[in-house]
């Protein structure tokens, strides 16, 4: 393995041109975890919103299809690896750039140490009812922990073959199951109710839409890796589609073939039944108790594999963030061998463990509430930025760089704040389904984002005034941006 080059200050950089349009794909499905989303959560989306709940996938996909128009046009004027906080400052100001990282950041650690308690809850139980060994969750959730930084370690391209594996796996079990209820007619035919007005527009369907919006979590953080993509300008374009492209078809396609395992009428009294182990029965049944006990483990490698996924995504902001300034520079230091931000990946994991500890001290459960607890402001944090990112296109087009602008992206960054805003309002309506927690918890959840870019708007007055040398490179990441004419730029404040 080849070591980083250093930069012009002698630090060592992340490894560059070592992932293509693949590799980054994995990484950004694997983030969502395809076989948890649909094993764990399709089965609620059923039973909220009835058989219509397949197109619900595909309604979530089309508005980050348009978002991603947008996104990827800009993502050529963008210098640093800093995704969503790098885009905003470039529209909205380097103010509103630092507020958005300081949310990136509690969002993406949110959904990491949410995921370590679904890890924990679902290896407990495989490993009691495969192999009648009970093991303390928070043992489990702590070697997850050391799992997962030692991948992060060795670098991203050992990590993208690990998420590579891993997604191949996970995906192809759904398939297998996929497949068997289609060779096997279904339990009464195989019918596309599904896709039927009554089906689409049921009363329950706003609800599905905040669940399916979840679905799709880490599918920006393509951008993250421009750096170590070869040709970024075509690879993030590219992976961005890809990703959504493909987790919209596919949650559609398996949701629909589990309805029809157990008929479209009476799906959603088996649901409401077995909730926990809809997809469990119907593979079992369909394909044999084989394939459901390989299900049951490999749910364990799909949200391991998402938190590898959320974690690589983390180190990076948080090395994008050291790079600008907002950042001590010692957390951005990359290994010299592996090329990999190995102190940001220990900073990390040492919160995770913190988080971990300070739940099983409590006596927490691990899946109700460090899980759905500490997941729901991270879910609420990725939408609201893509909201604000949206916005930021149409106003980076129409005042900072028109000649970039094209009528499509433009046309497309208007559209996408509008859907955008629009969801982030349905998913905070329908909390509840998220959290499964009183009105004053779910206040208390949701407020942590507003509260969250509140003290991002406080960092960046501050170093406005106090280092107004790391506030003007917010966003640049040190880059120089060969795409965007100095004539373009135009100077940014908190407030434009």
């Amino acid at each position: 393995m080849t070591g980083s080059a250093p930069d012009s200050t002698g630090n060592s950089q992340l490894r560059r041109g070592v992932l293509g349009t693949g590799g980054i794909v994995f990484m950004v499905v694997a983030a969502a975890a395809p076989l948890t989303v649909m094993a764990g959560v399709a089965p609620l989306a059923i039973l909220v919103g009835g058989v219509g709940a397949p197109t619900g996938y595909v309604a979530a996909g089309l508005v980050l299809v348009v978002f991603a128009v947008a996104f990827t046009r800009m993502t050529r004027h963008v210098g640093s690896a800093g995704a969503f906080y790098a885009y905003i400052a470039k529209g909205l100001g380097h103010g509103w750039g630092i507020a958005a990282a300081m949310l990136a950041l509690m969002a993406y650690n949110a959904l990491q140490f949410g995921i370590y308690g679904l890890f924990a809850a679902q290896a407990k139980a495989t490993l009691a009812d495969v192999f009648g060994v009970d093991v303390p969750w928070p043992v489990i959730a702590f070697v997850g922990v050391g799992l997962v930084l030692l991948v992060a370690w060795l670098g991203i391209d050992v990590g993208a073959r690990v998420l590579g594996v891993l997604l191949v796996l996970e995906v192809g079990i759904l398939l297998v199951m996929a497949v068997g209820v289609l060779a096997h007619g279904g339990a009464s035919g195989l019918d596309t109710t599904s896709f039927t007005p009554s089906a689409v527009f049921s009363p329950g369907m706003g609800g599905v839409l905040a669940i399916c919006f979840a679905a799709f979590m880490g599918f920006e953080s393509t951008a993250l890796y421009r750096r170590e993509a070869r040709n970024p300008e075509r690879t993030i374009p590219r992976a961005t589609y890809l990703a959504v492209g493909f987790m919209a078809v596919f949650y559609c396609f398996v949701v629909w073939a589990v309805i029809q395992a157990f008929s479209s009428d009476k799906v959603v009294a088996a649901a409401g039944g077995d909730i926990a182990g809809l997809f469990f029965t119907a593979i079992d049944t369909y394909v044999g108790p084989w394939a459901a006990t390989l299900m049951h483990l490999l749910v364990i490698s799909s949200v391991y594999a998402s938190q590898l996924a959320f974690h690589n995504a983390i180190t990076r902001y948080t090395h994008a963030l050291a790079r600008d300034g907002a950042l001590p520079a010692w957390i951005g230091r990359i290994h010299p061998r592996h090329g990999s931000p190995y102190r940001a990946s220990v900073v990390q994991s040492v919160l995770a463990a913190i988080v971990i500890g300070v739940f099983a001290l409590a006596g927490a459960d691990p899946y109700t509430k460090l899980l759905l607890w500490v997941n729901t402001p991270g879910v609420i944090g990725i939408i609201v930025l893509q909201t604000l990112t949206a916005i930021a296109t149409v106003v980076y087009f129409l005042r900072r760089n028109r000649a970039a602008s094209t009528p499509a992206a433009l046309g497309a960054g208007i559209l996408s704040s509008l859907l955008l805003t629009v969801a982030t309002y349905v998913l905070v309506d329908n909390v509840g389904l998220l959290t499964a927690a009183s009105t004053t918890t779910n206040v208390l959840l949701v407020s942590v984002v507003p509260a969250t870019l509140l003290v991002g708007a406080v960092l960046a007055l501050w170093l406005r005034d106090r280092r107004p040398e790391a506030y003007a490179r917010i966003g640049e990441g040190g880059d120089t941006d060969e795409a965007e004419p100095r004539s373009a730029r135009t100077p940014e404040g908190l407030a434009t």
